[in-house]
């Protein structure tokens, strides 16, 4: 595998997860680390990493996006940023048919906005959106553009102070978009949910702890002094989906998870996380991820795999370095 011998020292491996997890070239005195590919085919493994990054894809219609346990194919464009503490996320081929893919990544460390940073008010939308993509964020068209030129003019002048600027003004942009749409579920994600309403909160609070059993509305309704009706119309308000939608999301986001970590049968993770009948889980699951239980597992194993065997590769690679060192020595 060509980049297991051009960048070893870019990987790190943690064996609860049998996942890459990428270490940086970001150093701790810079701001951002920006570089730029042409390819004609997407061969990075399934990867986390702490950095926040903000990956754009140019021609790369047909090209397969897994963001947690989001997986779509994306058109010609695509931006998205992650800022989920170690989200599973890769890019791979797909059906993409381009041979003039291009791909400008940019890492920068979430230490970059520290709290009494990020806290002021000129900050306000985009400390929001970077708590949104906690679970991955994706950006539609017309932001894209609006943001394309000054991506590309990052990547010709000299990296320093104005070099920064530019970074703050794309993030300012893109922060104000109003449609951006957030990938993973936040229960996959293992991200907090933070809303501006308590009361909101609260019920979000416990639909959490208590999604494997049955959750009735008037239950919810009572938490927060409401009547039911009034309830539903205000979480909608609030939210942007209906109660049973987000129930349903957050189910699903604990069974992707599941599907992902553990080896118990779809059955197991169908009861286990809340739903009481399997064929009705299979069926909203295909609805919401546009696959099977099973297909959605396959395509993190196949990944897995794949991560193994670069694994071995890497340490091949050392150990025959560290050989070729020593009787050099």
């Amino acid at each position: 595998m060509e980049y297991v011998s051009l960048y070893p020292h870019l990987y790190g491996y943690s064996m609860n997860k049998h996942i890459i997890t990428e270490i940086s070239p970001l150093s701790e005195k810079d701001c951002l680390f920006i570089v730029e590919r042409y390819k004609t085919e997407f061969t990075y493994p399934l990867h986390n990493h702490k950095e926040y990054e903000l990956n754009f894809v140019e021609n790369g219609a047909g090209v397969r996006r897994i963001v947690g346990d989001s997986v779509e194919e994306i058109g010609d464009y695509d931006l998205v940023l992650l800022c989920g503490d170690n989200l599973e996320h890769v890019w791979e081929q797909g059906s993409c048919q381009s041979k003039q893919i291009r791909e400008i990544t940019i890492q920068f460390s979430p230490d970059l906005f520290s709290n009494n940073f990020i806290d002021k008010k000129q900050f306000t939308s985009i400390r929001k959106m970077l708590d949104r993509a906690q679970k991955g964020l994706s950006f539609p068209l017309h932001a894209v553009m609006k943001v394309y030129s000054t991506i590309d003019s990052l990547l010709k002048g000299e990296p320093g102070f104005y070099q920064f600027v530019k970074f703050l003004t794309i993030l300012y942009e893109l922060s104000i978009c109003d449609d951006a749409r957030t990938l993973s579920s936040s229960s996959f994600a293992r991200s907090k949910t933070v809303s501006d309403s308590r009361r909101v909160q609260k019920v979000e609070e416990y639909i959490n702890l208590h999604y494997t059993e049955e959750i009735r509305l008037s239950q919810l309704a009572e938490l927060t002094d409401m009547t039911s009706v009034s309830f539903s119309r205000f979480f909608k308000l609030r939210t942007g989906k209906s109660l049973s939608d987000y129930i349903i999301d957050i189910r699903l986001g604990h069974a992707t998870r599941q599907l992902v970590d553990s080896t118990k049968t779809v059955a197991e993770i169908c009861y286990e996380c809340g739903f009481n009948n399997l064929s009705n889980f299979n069926r909203i699951f295909k609805k919401k991820k546009g696959c099977s239980p099973k297909e959605f597992r396959e395509i993190y194993y196949k990944k897995k795999i794949f991560v193994l065997e670069l694994i071995v590769e890497v340490l091949i690679f050392f150990f025959r370095e560290n050989r070729r060192n020593v009787c050099a020595e």
